[in-house]
């Protein structure tokens, strides 16, 4: 593919002082020398007529390089740790994946300064690794290395449907999140050559010159459900479940139920929306091929996806969407979902995805049909690493969500569903919040995060001496796990 992969492009933060790492204290010995704006090789410091003024503190790496505070003639600067990043993030999103995440949205490049890999769960992909040196030979840098994977393995005669990368964007809904979110990320996913979901809000008229990179939704509640826009779709979604709640289908409170989203979603604004669980016309396989087959028959040319929780029986839930026809089993673990789902539910629920792939995975290999239909898994992808131990452990790609809006300035602060919604004008319906964000802006850092996924999975493959993103699919053997009590820990 020509021009691939697509350029990073430098997009600093929407805000006048974005939050860093480290502050630095200024003290008024300073004589302004300027010794400082030399040596800062991360462009901390500026001339601001005669005086230097701290102008991206939030690029400095503190005591790492400390050459500021080091050759200061005055002794006039001080580092310290910021004590608001101190409180930002959880164990999972830790305020080092946080910010990593917002240095590689606007760089397009891994830091070299912050943890980018893992988190600090103290489970799941956090504990696992990498082996590197399983093999022993690398490949060179002038080896071709491929992430791209097929999305249709039945030989069914509908179209065969390629993504240049082993992930696409999971369902956002208008209504959920702003349509400018949705625009975007729609964009970077054209960019990619990959795909992002409608989600269950329906399909707003502004994505339809994306329609090759967007997947529609058929959720239980059929909001937004139009036979044209299953016509345009190239892939439909069913979902069944989502593993952030699990047997509690959606819901959206009528805060965020504007007159737009009531009008999308044929409802009244101001009252809540509620999707049941499950769908009450599906208690079957035989149900549920009826539903494949009537999206089959709406679009001749449609891939059927297939989202599911990750209950203990998950297994049996995957190969009976493959005797339905599904081309796509998506298999939605526990650590995913927004500030909007309950944490009752998303805590105690659905089996987490590091365990549900291989069970799926080696279920499918036993029954003989694993290379005829595509695993993909969600539920807390976070980074390069966790889309390339998912795939290691028996999954085809990943679906992303929250990393997305991450790299969109996101805090995680939860109040996706509150109110007018989020202060940052990502998961807000409230045209006043929504204006905050630039569309060019945001697409552009959500193509600079992908390329700094590319260029890390890029890294592992070539590590690992594989020419192909397909060649790690379900080599546990890469991986081994470390826990807590490990010397390693």
């Amino acid at each position: 593919m020509k021009n691939w992969p697509p350029k990073e492009k430098k997009m600093p933060s929407r805000f006048k002082r974005p939050l860093g790492k480290y502050k630095i204290i200024k003290r008024a010995s300073c004589n302004n020398c300027g010794l400082c704006v030399e040596v800062c090789p991360y462009g901390v410091y500026k001339f601001r007529g005669k005086n230097v003024f701290i102008s991206d503190e939030y690029h400095c790496i503190g005591l790492s390089c400390n050459q500021c505070v080091e050759k200061c003639p005055e002794k006039a600067l001080a580092v310290v740790k910021n004590p608001t990043v101190e409180a930002l993030g959880d164990y999972r999103w830790t305020s080092d994946l946080i910010l990593s995440t917002w240095y590689q949205a606007e760089t397009g490049k891994p830091p070299d300064n912050m943890e980018y890999k893992i988190g600090n769960s103290g489970g799941g992909f956090d504990r696992l690794r990498f082996d590197f040196e399983l093999e022993k030979q690398n490949l060179s840098l002038k080896e071709h290395v491929s992430t791209a994977i097929n999305l249709n393995r039945r030989n069914d005669g509908r179209p065969q449907v390629t993504i240049s990368v082993p992930w696409y964007g999971g369902g956002m809904s208008f209504g959920s999140v702003s349509l400018t979110t949705m625009l975007a990320r729609a964009r970077a996913c054209m960019e990619w050559n990959s795909f992002t979901c409608t989600g269950e809000g329906g399909y707003p008229e502004a994505l339809i010159p994306y329609k090759d990179h967007v997947i529609t939704q058929v959720a239980t509640g059929l909001f937004g459900v139009r036979e044209e826009t299953v016509k345009r779709a190239r892939i439909v979604e069913f979902k069944y479940a989502q593993g952030a709640k699990p047997g509690l289908g959606g819901h959206l409170l009528g805060d965020k139920v504007t007159p737009d989203v009531a009008r999308m979603r044929e409802s009244v604004p101001g009252i809540s929306l509620f999707s049941p669980f499950p769908f009450h016309s599906v208690y079957s396989v035989e149900d549920h091929k009826k539903h494949v087959d009537w999206i089959k028959e709406i679009n001749p040319k449609a891939l059927i996806s297939v989202k599911v929780s990750t209950p203990v029986d998950v297994d049996m839930v995957a190969i009976g969407s493959y005797y339905a026809g599904a081309h796509i089993i998506h298999l939605d673990g526990s650590y995913g979902g927004t500030g909007a789902a309950p944490d009752i539910a998303k805590k105690n629920i659905a089996m987490p995805i590091e365990l549900a792939i291989p069970k799926v995975h080696r279920f499918l290999l036993e029954e003989g049909i694993r290379d005829e239909i595509v695993i993909i898994a969600s539920g807390g992808i976070r980074t390069a690493y966790d889309m390339a131990k998912a795939i290691a452990l028996g999954a085809d790609g990943v679906v992303t969500g929250t990393a997305e809006l991450v790299a969109l300035e996101c805090t995680r602060c939860g109040n996706c569903e509150r109110g007018r919604g989020c202060p940052r004008g990502i998961a807000t319906t409230d045209p006043e919040l929504s204006s905050m964000i630039e569309l060019e802006w945001a697409t552009q850092r959500i193509s600079n995060l992908f390329h700094s996924w590319y260029l890390q999975l890029i890294d592992i493959l070539r590590h690992l001496g594989m020419h192909s993103i397909t060649e790690l699919v379900g080599r546990t053997d890469c991986l081994f796990y470390i826990d807590k009590w490990s010397e390693h820990a």
